[in-house]
């Protein structure tokens, strides 16, 4: 019975290693963007990464399991950070379905490639972020400054996260 259900699964075709290594690998990128980066406060902003992350999975993934493994990322991600409500869990999908379809007609998975597609994500959810705080209270030019500052923080760290995905691609 067993091998019956293990061929039904086809468990050839999914690579278990590699979803529990990405599962891992946004797990403690989680933990770190909540223990370690919150008090990291350059100039009062705090770095977030967790959209490069996406990115990440979503360009060596592919769209499709990238937005999969965005929309675990992103219900978490709402867990921990109460003001957003449902806007990571929405937001995190689009942006690995986006990185995965650029990435797999328009620009390769190198390093660089992987730099602008998380650049463009971090000023993405900077501009969600920023859409959020206007519906719930006002306009104030502080919110762009701190937007640009958050994407230009996060940066740095988000280059450290393209190299483990980048091992696990066969």
């Amino acid at each position: 019975m067993l091998k019956q259900l293990i061929g039904k699964l086809d468990l050839k075709k999914i690579n278990l290693r590699r979803l529990l290594l990405y599962f891992l690998y946004l797990f403690l990128t989680l933990v770190l963007q909540n223990m370690v980066l919150t008090h990291i406060r350059p100039l009062g902003v705090c770095p977030f990464i967790l959209p490069a992350a996406v990115v990440a999975v979503g360009m060596f993934e592919g769209a499709a399991w990238g937005a999969v493994f965005a929309l675990v990322m992103g219900v978490y991600a709402d867990m921990f950070f109460i003001e957003m409500t449902v806007g990571y869990t929405l937001l995190f999908p689009v942006l690995a379905f986006a990185a995965g379809f650029v990435s797999q007609f328009f620009i390769n998975r190198r390093f660089f490639g992987y730099m602008a597609a998380a650049a463009g994500a971090l000023l993405v959810t900077g501009l969600m972020q920023i859409v959020w705080v206007v519906l719930r209270d006002s306009w104030s030019m502080v919110l762009l400054k701190n937007a640009l500052l958050q994407a230009l923080w996060s940066l740095p760290l988000a280059a450290l996260l393209y190299f483990p995905p980048a091992r696990w691609i066969d």
